[in-house]
C-alpha cells in the first residue's frame, strides 16, 4: 500500500483525536462521571488500533479487546467519538444504547463488540470470517486482541478453523509486554508471540507497534491477501500501555512495580509524537496545522461530553427489547 501524504496526516489525526478522547475518560472515570468503568486506558498503544482499521472497508468486521474498550479500532473505522463517550455515560444514544459500557458496537460499521471475556472474541469473529467467505464479497475480519489472551484455548480453537478454511481473518496481537500483572516472559516461553502462528501455516510478522506507517502497511498487506482468498495472517505488534492495568490500582508486576526507567524508555517512543516529529521533517503538515489538529481535537471531546450529557437515559424495557422477541 503507497501511503499518500494525505492519508498520513488522517492517521496522525486519528491518533491525536483517540489520545485526546482517552485521556478526557480517564479523567472522567476517577471524577465519578461515568456510568460504568474505564479500567483499561489504551495510551502507549494508539499506533495499532488507528493503524489497523483506518483504511478498513466499511463492511469490514472488527472485533476489539478490552484495552481501551476498543477505542482507537472503532474511532478509526468510523465509530463517532460522541456514541463512544456516550456509552460510558450510560446514555441511550451510546454505541450499544447506554447498557454495553466497555463495548462498541455498530452493524452497520461492522463493529460487533468484543467478548464477555478475554479472548470470547476469538470464535465469533472467526464465524464473521466464515460468513465473508461464504457471502464472497472481500469482506476481511479483523481481531484485535492482546499478548494476555494468547493464553486461551478460543485463540487455537479460532486459528486452528481459520487455516484449515482458509478464512479471510487477520488475528492482530497488542504484545505490551503486560498480560494483566504478568510479564509475558513469565508466561510465554519465546520471544515472539507471532511464532504461534507458525504452527497453523498462518503466515506472521512482528512490527514495531509505536509506528503508525509500519502498522498500516503490515495489516494492510495481510488485509490484501485475505481479501484474495489466501486465508489468515497474523501480526504481532511490539507495543507498551502507558498507564496501569486498572486505573486506581498500583502498576503491580509480578511481585513487584513496573519498572519506571522502562516506562519512561517507552514514552521517549510515544507514537503520537513519533509521528508529529516524522510529519514535520517530511514537511507534510506545519505547527499550525499540528496545533488545529490538536485544537479540534479537544473541541470533538467536549462536544460528545456535552452531547452525552443531554442524551436521555436508557428506557426500562431496553433489555427487553434486546433479549426478547414477540
Amino acid at each position: 500500500m503507497q501511503i499518500t501524504d494525505e492519508q498520513k496526516i488522517k492517521l496522525y489525526t486519528n491518533m491525536v483525536r483517540v489520545r485526546k478522547a482517552d485521556e478526557f475518560l480517564v479523567q472522567a472515570f476517577f471524577a465519578k462521571k461515568l456510568a460504568g468503568p474505564y479500567f483499561h486506558s489504551q495510551q502507549g498503544q494508539e499506533a495499532i488500533g488507528v493503524g489497523a482499521a483506518t483504511f478498513l472497508r466499511p463492511d469490514d468486521y472488527i472485533f476489539h479487546s478490552h484495552r481501551g474498550h476498543g477505542l482507537s479500532e472503532v474511532i478509526a473505522k468510523g465509530l463517532p467519538l460522541k456514541k463512544f463517550v456516550a456509552e460510558h455515560l450510560g446514555k441511550a444514544t451510546g454505541s450499544c444504547q447506554g447498557i454495553g459500557f466497555i463495548n462498541s458496537c455498530d452493524p452497520a460499521l461492522g463493529l460487533f463488540g468484543m467478548g464477555g471475556t478475554v479472548g470470547g472474541e476469538f470464535t465469533v469473529g472467526v464465524g464473521a470470517a466464515l460468513a465473508a467467505k461464504l457471502r464472497d464479497q472481500g469482506q476481511v475480519a479483523a481481531i484485535f486482541f492482546g499478548d494476555g489472551a494468547t493464553g486461551r484455548g478460543s485463540l487455537h480453537e479460532g486459528m486452528l478453523m481459520s487455516a484449515n478454511w482458509k478464512l479471510p481473518v487477520v488475528w492482530l496481537c497488542s504484545n505490551n509486554g503486560m498480560g494483566m500483572w504478568v510479564p509475558v516472559k513469565a508466561a510465554f516461553p519465546k520471544e515472539n508471540i507471532a511464532d504461534l502462528a507458525f504452527g497453523y501455516g498462518i503466515p506472521s510478522a512482528v512490527v514495531d507497534g509505536q509506528d503508525v506507517l509500519a502498522v498500516c502497511q503490515a495489516v494492510q498487506e495481510a488485509v490484501d491477501l485475505a481479501r484474495k482468498g489466501a486465508g489468515p495472517g497474523f501480526i504481532e505488534f511490539k507495543t507498551c500501555r502507558f498507564r496501569p492495568q486498572l486505573e486506581g490500582v498500583p502498576d503491580i508486576c509480578q511481585d513487584g512495580l513496573r519498572s519506571e526507567a522502562e516506562i519512561q524508555s517507552w514514552k521517549d517512543r510515544d507514537p503520537v509524537k513519533l509521528f508529529q516529529e516524522k510529519l514535520l521533517k517530511d514537511r507534510i503538515i506545519t505547527l499550525a496545522e499540528v496545533e488545529r489538529i490538536d485544537r479540534e481535537s479537544r473541541a470533538e471531546v467536549a462536544e460528545a461530553e456535552r452531547f452525552a450529557l443531554d442524551s436521555p437515559a436508557p428506557s426500562g424495557k431496553i433489555l427487553d427489547e434486546l433479549l426478547y422477541a414477540d
